[in-house]
C-alpha cells in the first residue's frame, strides 16, 4: 500500500509502497478513505511524542472495514466506520466504565503504532473503539470526528459543562477551535474566537461567533474583560505559552480552563499562570478525546443538522501534498480543516 512515511525525526517526509497490515487478534483493518491533517501530527513529526521509526503518521479517519480478526463481534468487512484517537484496551476498568480515552494501556494510531497516511490503517479492541458511520454523515465529516470535533465537544460537554448564555473565549481558530465554535454555539453559549489568521476569523464568524479578536500582539485577556466581564470558559485551542496564558487570563473568578492544543515544555516543564489559578480559583481541565461510547448523543446532533462538522473542511488534498505540507503545519494559516484522500 501507499502511505507517508517518517524516517528521522523532524526530517523529509516521503510517500512510497509498504507493506499492507496484518488483522490483529481483536483488532481490523480498515481502507482508509478520508484522514484529517492535524496539529497533532505535527507534534510527531517535531519529536515532542515517543515514535518508533520508520513511522506513518495519522490519527483522525474514516473507512471500511476490510478484515476482522478473531475474536471481534460487532464489525464485519463492509462497515463505514471511524474511530477515537484514542484505542482503549477494552478490559481495564477505565475501558469497561466508558472511559477509554484514559485508558493506561491506550494505542493511538499515528503514535504508538503506523497511522492513516496510508490507504489502509489498524484499529486494536474493534468492538470497543470502533464507531459506525450512518448513511447521512460523509466519510470527510466523519474523519473530522476521530480528534479535533470529538475532543471539543467533550472539552465542552462533559469537562467545562457549558450552560447556555455562558462567555466562551477559544483561542485559536484552527481546526479544534472552529470546531468548538460550532460546538459552543450550539449549545447556546456566547463565543470569542482569538486567532492570528483573518481568514480564520472569518469562518469563525460565519458559525456565529459574537466576536472575533485579532491575535496581533495585543492584549487578548484585557479586550475579552471588556467584552464579557471575564469568560465562564476558556479554551487553548493551539497549545503554546502564549495562547495557554491568554486563556487562562481570559477567564472572571471562578471560570473554567480547558488545554486541548498539546502544550511543549518551555525550559523543562510548561509554563502556565498559576498564580492566578490559585487567587481567583479556576478550573484546570484537560480534554484528552472521546470514548467511542460517547459518541452516538454528538452523532445525533450531526445526523439532525444541529451540528455540521462537514462546513469545516477547508480543503482535500492527496498523500504527497500532505508530506510537504506537515512539517509547516506549526505556521500555516488554515482557516479550517485538511482532509487527505490516500487514492489523490
Amino acid at each position: 500500500m501507499r502511505a507517508i512515511v517518517l524516517d528521522q525525526i523532524a526530517g523529509p517526509l516521503a510517500v512510497r509502497e509498504v507493506g499492507e497490515p496484518e488483522v490483529p487478534v481483536g483488532g481490523v483493518v480498515i481502507r482508509v478513505v478520508a484522514t484529517g491533517l492535524c496539529r497533532s501530527d505535527w507534534h510527531a513529526w517535531a519529536g515532542h511524542d515517543d515514535i518508533a521509526l520508520p513511522h506513518v503518521p495519522g490519527h483522525e479517519f474514516a473507512g471500511v472495514v476490510l478484515g476482522v480478526g478473531a475474536g471481534v463481534t460487532k464489525w464485519a468487512v463492509g462497515d463505514r466506520v471511524t474511530a477515537p484517537f484514542v484505542e482503549g484496551c477494552g478490559a481495564c476498568e477505565w475501558c469497561l466504565g466508558g472511559d477509554a480515552q484514559v485508558c493506561p494501556e491506550q494505542q493511538q494510531p499515528g503514535f504508538t503504532h503506523w497511522g492513516s497516511f496510508a490507504e489502509q490503517v489498524v484499529i486494536h479492541a474493534a468492538d470497543t473503539n470502533l464507531v459506525g458511520i450512518p448513511e447521512g454523515v460523509s466519510f470527510e465529516a466523519a474523519a473530522s470526528l476521530g480528534c479535533r470535533f470529538a475532543t471539543a465537544y467533550r472539552a465542552l460537554t462533559c469537562r467545562a459543562r457549558l450552560i447556555a448564555n455562558e462567555w466562551v473565549t477559544v483561542v485559536g481558530a484552527g481546526g479544534v477551535g472552529l470546531s468548538a465554535v460550532m460546538i459552543a454555539k450550539a449549545l447556546g453559549g456566547r463565543v470569542i474566537a482569538v486567532d492570528r489568521n483573518p481568514a480564520a476569523l472569518d469562518v469563525a464568524v460565519s458559525l456565529g461567533a459574537d466576536h472575533v479578536l485579532a491575535a496581533d500582539g495585543s492584549d487578548i485577556p484585557a479586550q475579552v474583560h471588556a467584552l464579557t466581564g471575564g469568560s465562564h470558559v476558556a479554551i487553548d485551542a493551539v497549545g503554546s505559552e502564549q495562547t495557554c496564558a491568554d486563556a487562562f487570563l481570559s477567564l472572571r473568578r471562578r471560570g473554567r480552563h480547558v488545554q486541548i492544543g498539546l502544550l511543549p515544555p518551555v525550559e523543562g516543564h510548561p509554563r502556565v499562570p498559576m498564580a492566578r489559578v490559585i487567587a481567583w480559583e479556576l478550573d484546570v481541565l484537560g480534554s484528552h478525546g472521546m470514548a467511542a461510547a460517547d459518541y452516538p448523543g454528538m452523532l445525533a446532533l450531526i445526523e439532525s443538522g444541529a451540528l455540521e462538522p462537514q462546513k469545516l473542511i477547508e480543503r482535500v488534498i492527496g498523500l504527497e501534498e500532505a508530506a510537504d505540507s506537515l512539517p509547516r503545519l506549526d505556521t500555516a494559516n488554515v482557516a479550517g480543516m485538511t482532509m487527505i484522500d490516500p487514492t489523490l
